[in-house]
């Protein structure tokens, strides 16, 4: 089976639940600002992946960029 295949049978629930454990590694009080709109806490951001609206599809979006430029070294370049 190649990557392609494995990568493609993750569904929306585990990507959620990926995203949701991403956020509860931040520290307790941060808050987090999502372009024009309010602050969000932490416990904020987790309900709103959660129930999937759209503040919740945004952090979902923005991991999922911040992990695939990760995968390709474009964060860590040397």
């Amino acid at each position: 089976m190649t990557k392609k295949k494995i990568i493609s049978k993750v569904g929306d629930a585990e990507i959620r639940k990926l995203v949701v454990e991403r956020l509860k590694a931040l520290s307790s009080g941060r808050q987090i600002s999502i372009g024009d709109k309010d602050s969000f806490t932490k416990e904020e951001l987790i309900k709103k992946v959660e129930s999937g609206d759209p503040i919740g599809q945004k952090i979902i979006e923005v991991e999922l960029e911040f992990l695939r430029a990760l995968k390709k070294g474009r964060i860590f370049d040397e």
